[in-house]
């Protein structure tokens, strides 16, 4: 299209919507201006052969355009404030929380109540897990949505999420939601319609009358829950054809070949960025697109997707920023914050799922080694981007990172798995974890790891023997890798008991629609008696909530601790020790930690060979300063400790 053609697109657009020239607007005009012809480019490469790409196109400004018209004059404020900080996202003031509504407080009426309980923890962003319509016997936790902008029931209204919003803004806290891109449960009004044999709507899927192409799908697709729904198609009686569900048979896999997909879920994405919401966390954004003959994950055109949602969503909303949940390889997860000329312009926000699984690996293990192995790919992150880091989530644990990283440490990557599989499902020879193994393949024997922080830890079987020195163990366990993901940098991210030590809740197995998923043992249905007693530190869980809480606010403390591309990993002197250091302006902090269940010794040169020579560190966690020894002395780290020292 030519620049005339565009101007001309864009003013016939504004007119129709009537938009004023506030401040707001003018800056909106211009961002559209300066956006328009790479929202082109996208949207041809995608939709470019498609006969009526040009009316989609149409139809997408006028999307944008109208997205801005109706977003509120606080929001557009908001949006200028986060444009102003240069990566609001970055900063090491934040520290967010992930939970389920209903099984943290009941209901969304209910959650504006708990906030104090989370400021005082030193919380001040929220991630509420699925809140919208989804069938309660086939909701996948809420991921099979049948409507995208009702919420369920159990939690309340859409009106009880708007006063919340309008409450979480005004106490300072970010909000993020997500959105489910790759697929619908089946009972969706789409899917309803295409059940019923309308052709439009069947288009919205990967539906088929016969065997011949799912066939030709399945040979290159593998499964991805291979024990509870095998297979990538499923046969619905209904319209008597074969509908892809990648995930479960329940959710039907929608078809971003067809520009009408797209426009339908950029307005969901939109409808969420005018309640409010700071990030958006695109759910398994690594399935979006499929090919023919590929294994249907992490293709080309799903990042042109993706860099598309970004452009639209800098223009109309810019002030939330775009979370991929790509749970993937580590060379892959690094492609979602963009290559190339979108270098910084796909997501903002991704999840170090590999950093994450390094530390479970690191604590099964003693060793270090994998964890560093991996860092040259983890450091290719591009500025102006940032990870979530955790130690837990909903999810299950995966172990995905490359098997070179594992050979590279002079492990056996089978043997290797096989043991973090053993040892954390707790069916190893002394091994203190409490786990379980979740979507098993009988063919490959692949597996994740299901289980709380705490019990994945020791705490479960330490009360259980009534072992007070295990608790203390387990306890610095938990400390310590909580420790490493907050300050290692970006948004830390806690998810909900973790901060009262709670252990698996196996009552799940007792719930219809449960029971088969045992990931629910680590989604627990919070005591409030039992989190009364975070306020007393002689109980298990007021250490560590008491911990916790200390770590936050060390972390808020620290501005070299914001994710400014400004980690250094130190030279491994001792395999059972992970160090880094962060800088920023003048302050240089030292990070150890030692995952070793013995005292490990770190000669003191590994804090001059980054060219700093402090003569003295100050300790924030002992609150302890130290006289920067010779090279052939050392300085001592107990069992599971770790320190983070500014240089002096």
């Amino acid at each position: 299209m030519h620049p005339s053609a565009f101007e001309r697109l864009i003013n016939e657009t504004i007119l129709k919507f009537n938009i004023a020239a506030t401040e707001a607007d003018k800056a909106f005009y211009e961002r559209l201006q300066l956006h328009i012809s790479l929202l082109s480019d996208l949207y041809n490469t995608l939709y470019g052969g498609h006969p009526e790409a040009a009316l989609f196109f149409n139809q997408l400004i006028e999307t944008i355009v109208e997205t801005h018209s109706n977003r509120s004059v606080i929001l557009k404020n908001i949006d200028d404030a986060k444009l102003q900080k240069d990566y609001w996202f970055l900063s090491n003031h934040i520290a967010g929380m992930s939970l389920y509504v209903d099984r943290f407080c009941g209901n969304l009426q209910n959650l504006p109540s708990k906030l104090p309980y989370l400021k005082n923890l030193g919380i001040n962003f929220l991630h509420l897990m699925p809140l919208f319509k989804s069938p309660a016997t086939e909701s996948d936790g809420g991921y099979a949505v049948s409507n995208f902008r009702e919420v369920e029931e159990k939690f309340g209204t859409l009106k009880d999420l708007q006063q919340l919003i309008t409450h979480l803004q005004q106490e300072g806290f970010y909000l993020m939601i997500d959105i489910v891109l790759n697929h619908t449960s089946h009972h969706h009004e789409w899917a309803q319609k295409a059940k019923a044999g309308e052709k439009h709507y069947q288009d919205y899927y990967y539906m088929f009358q016969d065997r011949n192409l799912p066939d030709a799908f399945e040979s290159t697709m593998p499964e991805i829950f291979p024990e509870a729904a095998p297979g990538n198609f499923t046969w619905n009686e209904e319209c008597q054809q074969w509908v892809m569900t990648v995930f479960h048979n329940y959710q039907w896999d929608l078809n971003y070949t067809n520009p009408q997909v797209f426009i339908e879920m950029l307005n969901n994405i939109f409808f969420y960025a005018n309640l409010g919401i700071d990030v958006l966390r695109i759910d398994a954004p690594a399935f979006i697109w499929k090919q023919l003959g590929t294994t249907c994950q992490n293709l080309p055109k799903a990042h042109t997707l993706l860099r598309l949602i970004k452009q639209c969503v800098a223009v109309a909303t810019p002030g939330m920023a775009l979370l991929g949940e790509a749970i993937v390889a580590p060379t892959e997860i690094i492609k979602y914050f963009g290559t190339d000329n979108y270098t910084a312009k796909e997501c903002d926000v991704a999840y170090n799922a590999t950093q994450m699984a390094l530390q479970w690996d690191a604590l099964a293990t003693t060793d270090t080694r994998v964890m560093l192995a991996a860092q040259e790919i983890l450091l290719q992150k591009p500025y102006g981007t940032t990870w979530i880091n955790y130690t837990r989530c909903h999810d299950d644990i995966g172990l995905g990172y490359d098997d070179w990283m594992i050979n590279k440490a002079g492990f056996n990557a089978y043997e290797h798995r096989k043991f973090l599989k053993e040892y954390y499902s707790g069916s190893s020879y002394n091994s203190p974890a409490r786990g379980a193994l979740f979507a098993v393949n009988p063919k490959t024997q692949d597996a994740r790891i299901s289980g709380t922080l705490a019990s994945l830890c020791g705490l479960e079987k330490a009360i259980n023997d009534n072992d007070a020195a295990a608790v203390t163990i387990a306890v610095s366990k938990i400390t310590m890798m909580q420790a490493q993901s907050f300050f290692i940098g970006g948004i830390s991210m806690l998810f909900y008991g973790d901060e009262a030590g709670y252990t698996n809740d196996y009552s799940y197995l007792n719930e219809e629609g449960k029971s088969y998923d045992n990931r629910w043992m680590h989604r627990p249905l919070v005591n409030w008696q039992k989190n009364e007693t975070v306020n007393n530190t002689d109980t298990v869980e007021g250490r560590i909530y008491a911990n916790t809480q200390r770590l936050l606010s060390i972390r808020k403390q620290l501005p070299a601790i914001g994710d400014y591309k400004n980690i250094q990993w130190l030279t491994p002197h001792n395999i059972h020790v992970a160090g880094f250091v962060r800088s920023y302006g003048n302050q240089y902090l030292y990070c150890l930690f030692n995952y070793n269940n013995q005292t490990s010794f770190i000669t003191w040169y590994v804090f001059k060979e980054t060219g700093k020579q402090p003569v003295t560190l100050y300790d924030y966690w002992t609150e302890e300063e130290y006289a920067v020894g010779r090279d052939d002395e050392y300085f001592v780290l107990p069992p599971y400790s770790f320190c983070v020292m500014e240089a002096r």
